[in-house]
């Protein structure tokens, strides 16, 4: 491959994987655009790879984002504020962050002239209750008014991609329960009955692959994903961990949905089922405003939602296989940990 990619938020744990993905692919040059030069060091002296430059800036700083713009062939979008307590308490850092510098670095991408950008967002963002997932719902509806405008008549192609949580990821639950087994701490969920979809970090990645592949501009891709409980989930790592830690109950959380959407039923109405993947068009009317007020759209509405409630619903059994394939679990139980967790009283 010949080209040139800047990766966003690159030091966090989609950028790094896909970083190492598209190195692996022979990739001629990949950019790493990051605010934390902690963890670009880690990853410099982790890789020893002249095809990676590392970028210190910020995206919302547009000067930053145009030095290491210049040059650029696809720009996958992953920097964002994501934690949803701290979007809580600081939303304006938030919408700095997530909104604006999502801005800057899309208008920065048309202004160079790079083939295609890919933003990625997440099921929050659809019908949004907390801070982090408005902030994302406003930086996919910036995407498709960039798209919209054209930017250098389409030379530009802007994408966005939607998914659930990524197992093992940071702030996944994963880790937090295999470390709370390992200290005999018992597992403490919010709600049992409580709906998450399950996806894998490859997983994420061949979305925004398949994105970049078969967008056009304003295209919103979604992949296909199977759900379970949080109850049954933490069953799931007890069992495979041989784990007797109880189980706590501690209540939801401020601005937590109990089921996550993917897809509203007005998205599914204009999207095109492509096997593992929904694509769904931009709603591309102008400016003209009857569009949007008088006139209407006939057939618009449909019944339901794609949520982890109506998904496929994955068992204990299912669970466990599906985490036992991760990586980060396989490395936990092949270094001995499964075998020495604490017991709990």
């Amino acid at each position: 491959m010949d080209d040139t990619i800047l990766i966003t938020g690159g030091t966090g744990s989609f950028g790094h994987a896909f970083l190492k993905y598209a190195l692996a692919q022979g990739v001629q040059e990949v950019r790493v655009l990051s605010r934390d030069e902690f963890k670009q060091e880690i990853m410099r002296k982790e890789l020893h790879d002249p095809r990676v430059k590392f970028y210190l800036g910020d995206v919302r700083d547009r000067a930053s984002v145009d030095h290491a713009m210049e040059g650029v062939d696809h720009v996958f979008h992953a920097a964002a504020l994501k934690e949803v307590p701290s979007c809580e308490f600081f939303p304006v850092q938030a919408v700095m962050t997530n909104v604006l510098g999502s801005s800057n670095v899309i208008e920065s991408a048309i202004a160079h002239g790079v083939k295609s950008v890919v933003c990625l967002s997440t099921d929050k963002a659809v019908q949004p209750i907390n801070a982090m997932g408005m902030s994302k719902a406003l930086m996919e509806k910036t995407a498709y008014a960039a798209a919209r405008d054209g930017g250098h008549a389409g030379q530009t192609v802007i994408a966005v991609t939607r998914y659930g949580n990524v197992m093992c990821s940071r702030g996944s639950v994963i880790p937090l329960f295999i470390e709370k087994m390992r200290r005999g701490e018992p597992l403490t969920i919010t709600e049992p009955t409580m709906t998450r979809f399950l996806m894998s970090m490859d997983e994420a990645i061949g979305l925004v692959l398949f994105a970049m592949e078969h967008a056009g501009s304003g295209d919103l891709f979604i992949r296909k994903a199977p759900a379970c409980t949080i109850g049954d989930l933490a069953l799931a790592l007890k069992e495979l961990f041989h784990s007797d830690v109880p189980v706590q109950v501690i209540g939801s959380r401020h601005g937590e949905k109990l089921h996550e959407t993917l897809a509203t039923a007005v998205e599914l109405h204009r999207a095109e089922d492509m096997g593992d993947y929904f694509r769904v068009r931009m709603d591309d009317r102008d400016l003209n405003y009857e569009k949007y007020v008088t006139e209407g759209d006939q057939g618009v509405l449909m019944t339901s939602d794609y949520t982890s409630a109506s998904t496929q619903r994955l068992s204990v059994d299912e669970i466990i296989a599906k985490l036992a394939a991760l990586p980060e679990v396989q490395q936990e139980l092949n270094g001995g940990f499964g075998s020495s967790f604490s017991r709990g009283s």
